[in-house]
């Protein structure tokens, strides 16, 4: 596969470079003042990331994307959306039109961005992308070329209980122009379980690089949150645990911020809410940081209205404009995963 090449533009940090660069100018010069740079620069960083999070409205009352997005009798789940906000894909266990209930990827379509336009009847992705076995966790690179998705499929490279795949298409407007996916190679797959892809592209960081959840073992019941960088011949790098995300329990399905200065996944940790039986559930976990050269923030809960003590999973995380939206996914009552969307103002403003 060859490299992504096309870099996402801004994430401007130029106050922090510019004070950085005044640091490394007195401590050139034996101004003396290094010490105390140093600890403005760190209290810079900390309100800049404090300030960012506040200039937000409160997350809004969740609400189910509903008929005919989430299927009664059926489980509904990892949505991701395309960078123009048109195209929903997500996993799903309705019947394929062959009537096998698999675990296969679908996508909806809308004519505008906002609530004022519906999303359309799911339709299969079909053959080229979906097999026999599960095939779930979707989520497109920033340019649209690029359909990342796990799945348990044999052969191709295959490496475990479940891989990550890669598809490409020529035309970004085109939901079924997908190609034969692509095993993405020994540098991500193990013999263990790989899924919930999370693709990030940044100038600043000058690589495409991909997070994702790894076991070790052949389940999906557990792991931590992993992370890779793509070469420029398209191989992609052995890949590392993000340390400052991973806890004792399960930490799955990152989604990074078009910004790439704030990821979601969800935990089980010390923390989540607990269910009626006392066990924590899971919960949508957050982390920020001040550049994406940084490291993440010790990751928090984000808190009611979007945690219960109900099982909230696969959070995907969307910029529209002034809005943020958090898709996610929560085990309702009658026990089917149903995906559903929660929102957030700058200038902590409801729209």
């Amino acid at each position: 596969m060859r490299a992504l090449s096309r870099r996402l533009l801004g994430s401007p940090l130029a106050a922090i470079l510019t004070l950085q660069a005044a640091l490394m100018l007195s401590t050139s010069c034996g101004s003396g003042v290094g010490d105390s740079a140093a600890e403005s620069e760190g209290t810079y960083v900390r309100t800049s990331v404090a300030s960012r999070t506040s200039n937000f409205s409160a997350w809004s009352e969740p609400v189910s994307l509903g008929f005919p997005i989430d299927a009664t009798g059926f489980n509904d789940q990892q949505p991701a959306l395309s960078k123009d906000g048109l195209s929903l894909y997500f996993a799903s266990t309705r019947p394929e039109p062959s009537g096998l209930s698999l675990t296969n990827i679908w996508v909806s379509q809308r004519a505008c961005d906002d609530d004022s336009c519906p999303w359309g009847t799911p339709v299969s992705l079909g053959p080229t992308v979906n097999t026999s076995v599960s095939d779930f966790a979707p989520v497109l690179s920033r340019d649209g070329h690029y359909l990342f998705l796990a799945s348990g499929r044999s052969g191709g490279g295959s490496q475990g209980s479940s891989d990550i795949w890669v598809s490409r298409r020529t035309n970004v407007h085109d939901d079924f122009g997908w190609g034969t996916p692509v095993n993405v190679g020994p540098g991500i797959n193990t013999a263990g379980f790989e899924g919930g892809p999370a693709y990030f592209e940044n100038d600043d960081i000058g690589v495409p690089q991909l997070y994702f959840n790894h076991n070790d073992e052949p389940s999906n019941a557990g792991g931590d949150i992993y992370v890779s960088e793509q070469a420029a011949d398209g191989s992609w790098s052995r890949a590392s645990p993000v340390v400052e995300l991973n806890s004792a329990a399960s930490d799955q399905r990152p989604s990074v911020a078009h910004s790439g200065l704030d990821i979601y996944f969800f935990s089980n940790r010390e923390g989540s809410v607990r269910d009626g039986s006392g066990a924590l559930s899971t919960d949508i976990w957050v982390s920020t940081r001040a550049s994406v050269r940084d490291p993440w923030s010790t990751p928090t809960n984000v808190g009611s209205p979007i945690n219960t003590s109900l099982p909230e999973l696969h959070p995907f995380i969307f910029s529209n404009g002034r809005t943020e939206e958090l898709y996610f996914v929560r085990t309702v009552s009658t026990g089917d995963n149903d995906i559903f969307v929660s929102r957030r103002t700058r200038g902590g403003r409801e729209d």
